[in-house]
């Protein structure tokens, strides 16, 4: 997993409330058990018309947000089934941070083991990012794990808490199998002593 240490993007305002793993990702893409291709369906209902072109409307579609590293979006981001698709999508598109005010449980805990990091603020923090986010291009957002800060445009910065083992991992690319190869000594010596063990 790649670490996540410092990200400087332009964020993508996304500003809708109660976005669900059905919007994130819809259904019909979860056949697949890998991990890569699936951001070309990311928000795919939103993104594209029924004959299959870009809807102009939508921010991930305008020039500004092609890009974007960082989505800022409405409370409960998430919410609905528990889909690990749903990062899986947002990662392969390049998104690596998502900031609202709150998140469904199971996706919360699913980006922290793809690499992404989710951050909660106040709203009155949200209507701010909201507020650079709308400056498109002009503006860029600074986030920093180690010192939990996010850098507005202006200078302003924006404190965030997240809990310190989580921190450790996303800083250091861990993901589940990463933390078990962290104790790989461990489980190798212990091998030894059941092999040995069975020899005695």
């Amino acid at each position: 997993m790649q670490p996540f240490t410092t990200l400087t993007s332009t964020p993508a305002p996304l500003k809708v409330i109660n976005v669900d793993t059905d919007m994130i990702i819809p259904k019909q893409y979860l056949k697949t058990i890998k991990r890569t291709g699936l951001g070309t369906a990311l928000f795919s209902e939103m993104r594209y018309k029924e004959d299959g072109s870009e809807n102009p409307d939508f921010v991930l579609n305008q020039p500004a947000y092609r890009k974007s590293e960082i989505l800022v979006a409405g409370d409960n981001f998430g919410c609905g089934s528990s889909r690990e698709h749903a990062p899986w999508a947002l990662l392969d598109f390049g998104i690596r941070c998502v900031i609202s005010t709150s998140f469904a449980d199971i996706f919360y805990n699913n980006c922290f083991k793809n690499g992404i990091l989710p951050i909660k603020v106040s709203q009155e923090d949200l209507d701010k990012l909201f507020d650079d986010a709308d400056r498109g291009s002009n503006a860029t957002l600074t986030i920093d794990l180690e010192s939990q800060t996010i850098k507005g445009p202006d200078g302003g910065t924006v404190t965030f808490e997240i809990d310190p083992f989580r921190k450790h991992c996303l800083l250091n690319g861990l993901d589940d199998i990463g933390l078990t190869m962290e104790k790989a000594t461990k489980i190798d010596a212990y091998e030894e002593k059941l092999k040995a063990r069975a020899w005695a």
